[in-house]
């Protein structure tokens, strides 16, 4: 009997005030519900980026050498290989800070190399706008670090956006003070923001499946 899968689902956000963990939260209850009861049914781990602390990389030795050419030095950097290197496929939540990915997710995908190369991943991205121009880039690193994206990337934005006052909604004042809307909770959970994030899992599941065959052979 294979041995059961198991998928970390990153939490990007490491702000103060921050939404990072409910919403992480959303995406983990609805692929769990999807595949509950299910035999074959990966376990489902939250990896709270904000638990590692990590600085900007201050290793001596670059990512790609490691292990072949010794090992990191520094505690933070070895707490946060072992705890990637455990999972067999991901999902990253991460939101969109000033057009872009935000600078302490890049860090964090930046100071591995080997532990990612190969293995599924799933970008929810979440934002005034969904996180657009955060998916397209994290999309463009995660492919150049050699891992396998899921073509479908669920963009969640906030609900009841104003254009005529500087794209405000109640979600979105919530989330600057690190409440999760009701309004926000209830539309990325239901509906084709919940369909998408299914749709999603579904091609990294399959493709979980389809290294564990490569694997076996």
């Amino acid at each position: 009997m294979s041995a059961t899968k198991s998928i970390g689902i990153i939490i990007g956000s490491t702000r103060a005030a921050r939404i990072g963990p409910k919403v992480a939260e959303v995406v983990k209850s609805i692929v769990e519900g999807s595949v509950a009861g299910s035999p074959t049914a990966p376990t489902f781990t939250l990896v709270d980026l904000k638990d590692f602390n990590l600085p900007i990389f201050d290793e001596t030795l670059l990512p790609a050498m490691v292990p072949e050419y010794g090992e990191f030095q520094h505690q933070h950097s070895k707490d946060w290989t072992n705890e990637i290197q455990k999972y067999d496929g991901y999902i990253l939540v991460s939101p969109e800070y000033n057009y872009g990915i935000p600078g302490g997710v890049k860090n964090a995908i930046d100071f591995l190399y080997h532990a990612w190369i190969g293995k599924p991943i799933l970008v929810v991205t979440y934002g005034i706008f969904g996180g657009s121009m955060s998916s397209e880039s994290l999309v463009k690193t995660l492919e150049g670090m050699k891992l396998s994206v899921s073509e479908t990337k669920p963009q969640l934005s906030f609900p009841g956006r104003d254009e005529n006052n500087r794209n405000m909604s109640p979600g979105l004042m919530s989330a600057m003070s690190g409440e999760l809307h009701e309004t926000a909770k209830e539309e990325w959970s239901s509906g084709a923001r919940k369909e998408l994030i299914l749709k999603g899992y579904g091609e990294l599941a399959t493709k979980l499946e389809s290294k564990k065959d490569s694997e076996e052979r």
